[in-house]
């Protein structure tokens, strides 16, 4: 009797998955109850490179500049509506100015406008621009966390010996001493 209700709790917990574990699209397009996004959490903002790679893979497959951009805008536009890439993308499409169509952009996408616009100027290869803008931005940002991680171990040294030494010695030292002191006077 045990063994039978244990399985049917089991198979119920198994089978029962709150709407947040589902995917948070319906086939509509319209949002589950309770995902991230209806929710307000925010998601981990998309990197930079990340977008010059969706940028690159779109024209790798073919698609012209503004519609790589409309792309990218759609991969993220769920987590980050306020790139604005779209926005950039239609307004090529319209034949703006590459600045006017780039002005008020999130900062997180100046290295898709910088990368891409020798391209778009001057018919210069964007796959080529992107990879080497995108494996740059990793480059830097590399070298940045590793300065950080040295400037962190720097500061962490002075008070961990700090905390530490007194502990060393009052544990390790001082009953050795203990120890040799009173064998030496019985």
């Amino acid at each position: 009797m045990g063994l039978a209700l244990c399985l049917l709790v089991l198979l119920l917990a198994w089978t029962w998955r709150p709407a947040t574990r589902r995917s948070a699209r319906r086939q509509d397009g319209s949002y589950l109850p309770g995902t991230a996004h209806q929710t307000g959490r925010r998601l981990p903002p998309s990197d930079p490179a990340f977008l010059a790679d969706l940028a690159r893979v779109a024209l790798s497959s073919g698609a012209s500049l503004p519609a790589a951009l409309e792309a990218v805008s759609f991969a993220v536009a769920e987590e980050h509506a306020h790139l604005d890439i779209g926005t950039t993308a239609q307004l090529l499409l319209l034949g703006a100015p590459w600045a006017e169509a780039w002005e008020g952009i999130h900062p997180r996408a100046h290295l898709l406008r910088e990368a891409l616009q020798p391209a778009w100027e001057n018919g210069v290869a964007p796959l080529t621009l992107l990879g080497t803008a995108a494996r740059s931005y990793r480059r830097r940002r590399s070298r940045e966390a590793r300065r950080a991680a040295a400037e962190l171990g720097n500061s962490l040294v002075v008070p961990l010996g700090v905390c530490f030494l007194p502990a060393f010695i009052l544990v390790g030292i001082v009953p050795a001493v203990a120890g040799a002191a009173t064998g030496l006077f019985h």
